[in-house]
């Protein structure tokens, strides 16, 4: 059981193992799940067929979903029942950032903005990070067709621009976890050890590494 972690929000880029150790997380804590629906987006498939012209819609098909999600959240009383999700609105801008043109952006950050007002902030965030060949490397086990098309360079972007964007995220106490070194799906002393440390942790930044191999 969460004491002082009522609301949390695993994040990392495309592959690296999100919604998979949310769930596994939910269940040994016994909260709730928020998750991204990402195979809900009508456009997911054009977009990686064609990024210029479906970037916008897919975009903002992901924000009008996730802030439907956030805003619901706000009616729930965190006292009663803790959370967990395996996205952070705050990132949304990130990719709007590496797909939209500039008028695109624009539009865009005007409806973000609005959208945004009085989003609730989760107590803890968990950044997950993994090397792009890792990434790669777990994305090539899913089955989701759509991620195939999905190019490197991409992927290095998104990955890279994830680092920057926790290098200054202060919002709210993170947790940054290195998930090459640590299996923390299939490894038990892993698991468990992250658990500790998310139990421990009160604020400011915070960085988990085990050393065991990866999965």
């Amino acid at each position: 059981m969460l004491n002082h972690h009522r609301y949390i929000a695993v994040e990392g880029p495309i592959g690296v193992g999100k919604t998979t150790l949310v769930k596994k997380l939910a269940d040994t804590f016994g909260t709730s799940l928020m998750l991204e629906k990402v195979d809900q987006n009508p456009f997911i498939t054009q977009f990686y067929k064609n990024p210029a012209q479906y970037a916008l819609s897919t975009q903002l098909s992901f924000l009008l979903q996730r802030a439907e999600q956030v805003q619901n959240f706000r009616q729930i009383d965190l006292f009663q029942n803790a959370h967990i999700a395996d996205f952070l609105i705050d990132k949304d801008p990130l990719f709007a950032k590496l797909t939209l043109n500039a008028d695109e952006l624009k539009l865009y950050q005007q409806i973000y903005k609005n959208l945004m007002i009085d989003a609730p902030r989760p107590d803890l965030v968990i950044y997950l990070q993994a090397p792009v060949e890792v990434l790669q490397s777990r994305i090539a086990t899913r089955d989701r067709s759509y991620e195939k098309l999905m190019s490197a360079d991409y992927l290095s972007q998104l990955s890279d621009a994830y680092t920057q964007f926790f290098h200054q995220y202060d919002a709210k106490t993170l947790l940054t976890v290195n998930t090459q070194s640590s299996d923390l799906i299939h490894n038990d002393a892993d698991y468990n050890a992250l658990i500790d440390e998310i139990d421990q942790v009160q604020s400011g930044r915070h960085y988990f590494n085990q050393s065991s191999f990866a999965y």
